[in-house]
C-alpha cells in the first residue's frame, strides 16, 4: 500500500473511532446517576429493554442514535431525542422497537423526540414491520409545548399513525413501563395489545394533583392509573407484568405466535462476502474531500463476491450504474464516480459532477430496476450539475429533472448511502432524505449542505463586503480573511454528518463497515411489503 493510501487509512479510522466514542457517551441518556436512579426503582433502561427484548446474537441497527446532538442546551440538551429506535428481531421476525429514554427530562417529549417516533411510525408502515413501544414519558416537554402539539407533524400525528397502522394490519404492541400521561396515555390504547407493569406503571389522562385541581378528587395515582385499576377495573391494558423483565418475556411470547409475513418477492441468493477486503474502504476514501478518487473499488468492497455487473459503462462516466448483490440481496446500485474522465467528444468531465449523459442514464437504469423488481441503492459523493453555457444549451435541466422524476416515481424501495458530499441538487436527484428512500445513512465522512463550506463562504463573503462598501465603509484585506473563515467554520459545522443526523436528515452515522448489514436488514424489511404501485414511466419514455 502507498502513503496515500496510509494516510486515509489513518484518518477515515480515526473519524470512526470518533463515531464510537461520540456514540457511547450518547448511549449513556441522561447520565450514569439518573441510570442508578432508575435501577433503585427495579426498572431498566431504555436501552437494557431493547437489548433484553430483541435476539441475542442477531443483527440490528439503531436508527437515529445522534438524533438531538447539540440540540436543546439550554434545557440541558436531548441524548438521542430522548427515545431509543431499533430494528432487529423476535424470535426471528424483523421488528422495530420505540423505547422512551426516562433518564432524559423523564422521558418527556422535546420537538425532535415527536419526529424521531414519526420517522418508526414512518418506517414501520412502509415495510409493514410490527412495532413495539415501550412507554416510560412524561409526555410533552412543556417548555417546548408550541414546538410538539398542534402541528401536522407534531404529537398528534403518532395517533394518527396508530389508527392507520391498525387499519393496514401492522401489529403493534405497547408495554406500559412507567409514566404514560395526557394525550400519550392513547398511544398505548391505540396499539393491538397493551401491557402494563404493575407498581412501577400508570396510565390517566391526568395525574392525582391536576384530578385535585380540576374536580376537587383527593386520590393517589396508583388508585387512579396503576395496574390493578387498568388490568381489573377499566379493561385499559390486556396483560399485567410483575417487572420489567416479566413484561418484556410476554411480548416475546405475543411475538413467536404472530404468523409469516407477506413477501415482495425480491432475488435473494445464498450470500458472500466481498472478494476484497472491506477494511480498505478506510484507505481508499481519500482524507480531502476534493481529492479525485474511484468509485468501483469502493463498490467492490461493499457488494458480494466484488462482482459489480455496469451498465452503459462507457457512457455518462461521472455515474457509476449496474447490478450487483449485497448480502445475497440483487441490488441496483448507482453512485457517483469521483474520477475526472473524458467523454465521447474528449472533452474533460469533473468527477462527482452529474452531466447529462449521466443523468440520461441513471433515468434509464433506474427504469429498468423497476421493470425488474430489483431495490435501489444510491451512494453519494455529489457537488452537484453541471453548469455553464455548455452544459445549459446541452438541455442538463431537461436530462437532469429525468433522472430525478425516474428516482421519485420509482417503487421498488431505495436506499441511500452518504459517504462524501452531499451537495445541492445533486442531493436531491441521487435520493436525497426528500425523496422517501427506506433508510438512508451516512458515512463518518459525509457532508450535506446546499454547498460546501469554501464555496458557501465565498460567496456569502462576497455579499457581506458589497453591503459594507455599499455604507461606504472600508474592508481590509485582513478584515477580509477573518470574516471569510469566520463564515467557514460557521458552515463547515452545519455540513457536519453530526448536524445532519442531529435533525433525523439522515436515519444515522455509520461505520463503513457495517454498510452491508444495513442495507441487508433495510431490504429484509422492504421485502415484507409487496409493491402495490405501477411504475408509470417506461425504459421508452425516459
Amino acid at each position: 500500500m502507498n502513503l496515500t493510501f496510509n494516510k486515509n487509512e489513518d484518518y477515515n479510522k480515526q473519524l470512526a473511532n470518533t463515531l464510537k466514542k461520540k456514540f457511547s457517551e450518547i448511549a449513556l441518556g441522561g447520565g450514569e446517576k439518573r441510570i442508578e436512579k432508575l435501577h433503585s426503582k427495579g426498572k431498566l433502561t431504555a436501552r437494557e429493554r431493547i437489548d433484553y427484548l430483541l435476539d441475542k446474537k442477531a443483527n440490528c441497527v439503531e436508527i437515529g442514535a445522534f438524533a438531538g446532538e447539540d440540540m436543546y442546551a439550554e434545557y440541558g440538551g436531548c441524548p438521542s431525542g430522548g427515545v431509543i429506535v431499533k430494528i432487529g428481531y423476535i424470535h426471528g421476525k424483523q421488528c422495530i422497537v420505540v423505547a422512551n429514554d426516562a433518564t432524559v427530562k423523564a422521558g418527556a417529549w422535546f420537538p425532535i423526540t415527536a419526529k424521531k417516533n414519526l420517522r418508526a411510525q414512518e418506517i414501520a408502515m412502509e415495510n409493514k414491520l410490527p412495532i413495539i413501544y415501550l412507554v416510560d414519558s412524561a409526555g410533552a416537554f412543556l417548555p417546548m409545548q408550541d414546538e410538539v402539539f398542534p402541528d401536522k407533524e407534531h404529537f398528534g400525528r403518532i395517533f394518527r399513525n396508530n389508527a392507520r397502522m391498525s387499519s393496514l394490519g401492522i401489529t403493534q404492541i405497547a408495554a406500559v413501563m412507567g409514566s404514560c400521561v395526557a394525550g400519550g396515555a392513547y398511544l398505548p390504547i391505540m396499539s393491538d395489545e397493551a401491557l402494563i407493569v404493575d407498581k412501577t406503571a400508570s396510565i390517566f389522562l391526568a395525574g392525582s394533583y391536576l384530578v385535585k385541581a380540576a374536580i376537587g378528587e383527593n386520590i393517589d395515582n396508583e388508585t387512579l392509573g396503576g395496574a390493578t385499576t387498568h388490568c381489573e377495573i377499566s379493561g385499559v391494558t390486556d396483560y399485567k407484568a410483575k417487572n420489567d423483565r416479566d413484561a418484556l418475556d410476554k411480548i416475546k411470547n405475543i411475538f413467536s405466535k404472530i404468523g409469516n409475513p407477506e413477501s415482495a418477492g425480491f432475488n435473494r441468493i445464498t450470500p458472500t462476502t466481498p472478494k476484497s477486503p472491506t477494511e480498505e474502504i478506510f484507505g481508499l476514501l481519500p482524507k480531502e474531500r476534493n481529492k479525485p478518487y474511484d468509485m468501483l473499488p469502493i463498490i467492490e468492497r461493499i457488494v458480494d463476491d466484488s462482482n459489480f455487473e455496469q451498465y452503459k459503462e462507457d457512457y455518462g462516466k461521472t455515474l457509476l450504474t449496474g447490478y450487483a448483490r449485497i448480502d445475497g440481496w440483487a441490488v441496483g446500485i448507482v453512485a457517483n464516480q469521483r474520477l475526472v474522465t473524458k467523454n465521447a467528444k474528449g472533452e474533460m468531465q469533473v468527477g462527482g459532477v452529474i452531466y447529462s449523459e449521466s443523468a440520461d442514464k441513471a433515468a434509464r437504469f433506474i427504469s429498468n430496476c423497476n421493470q425488474k423488481k430489483i431495490p435501489l441503492i444510491f451512494i453519494q459523493d455529489v457537488t452537484g450539475f453541471m453548469v455553464g453555457s455548455k452544459s445549459e444549451q446541452g438541455g442538463i435541466i431537461k436530462d437532469g429533472a429525468k433522472m430525478v422524476q425516474a428516482m421519485a416515481n420509482s417503487v421498488v424501495p431505495k436506499f441511500t448511502v452518504i459517504i462524501g458530499n452531499s451537495y445541492g441538487a445533486g442531493n436531491y436527484a441521487m435520493c436525497g432524505k426528500a425523496y422517501d428512500p427506506r433508510l438512508i445513512f451516512a458515512w463518518p465522512s459525509a457532508e450535506l449542505a446546499v454547498m460546501g463550506g469554501a464555496q458557501a463562504a465565498k460567496v456569502l463573503l462576497q455579499i457581506e463586503t458589497a453591503s459594507l462598501k455599499a455604507k461606504g465603509e472600508k474592508i481590509s484585506p485582513e478584515e477580509e480573511k477573518e470574516l471569510f473563515e469566520k463564515i467557514k467554520s460557521k458552515y463547515d459545522s452545519q455540513t457536519s454528518p453530526y448536524y445532519a443526523a442531529a435533525r433525523l436528515w439522515t436515519d444515522g452515522i455509520v461505520n463503513p463497515l457495517d454498510t452491508r448489514k444495513w442495507i441487508s436488514m433495510g431490504i429484509e424489511a422492504a421485502n415484507q411489503s409487496p409493491i402495490t404501485e405501477r411504475y408509470n414511466i417506461g425504459v421508452s419514455q425516459v
